[in-house]
């Protein structure tokens, strides 16, 4: 497709805190449950990517509750990605208490609109 989007690309997980770093200072995407973060990959293997990665702090709770957030919202990113999403970009998705309480299917929809909206909007510098 020649917007970006990315059906046929392979989503990839991010392992280095310098990708998360980097996402950080990305474009970014609010709801109840997350926190979005989206930033351009980089080198050229990487352009038929998309970096996926998930944060659960502390803030949200003990190991157990933060393993059920972080559990949910891969679920959630495995049946939203890679459609939405740009390939050769970077995505990180931050718990939000929300996470644990949202109704799935709404967990689902909002992290797809909330990719839709970041991807729509990467290279322009705007917020979503």
């Amino acid at each position: 497709m020649s917007d970006g989007a990315a059906p046929g690309a392979r989503v990839v997980g991010l392992k280095r805190r310098r990708e998360y770093l980097a996402a950080a200072r990305g474009l970014k995407a609010g709801r109840d449950a997350f926190l979005l973060q989206a930033v351009r990959r980089g080198g050229d293997a990487a352009a038929g990517e998309v970096g996926v990665g998930i944060t659960v702090t502390r803030k949200i709770g003990g190991a157990v509750v933060r393993n059920r957030a972080r559990r949910r919202l891969r679920e959630a990113l495995r049946r939203v990605l890679p459609g939405p999403a740009r390939a050769g970009h970077d995505y990180v998705v931050v718990a939000r208490p929300g996470a644990l309480s949202q109704p799935f299917v709404e967990l689902v929809r909002d992290l797809g609109s909330a990719i839709r909206g970041l991807s729509g909007r990467l290279g322009d510098g705007k917020r979503a």
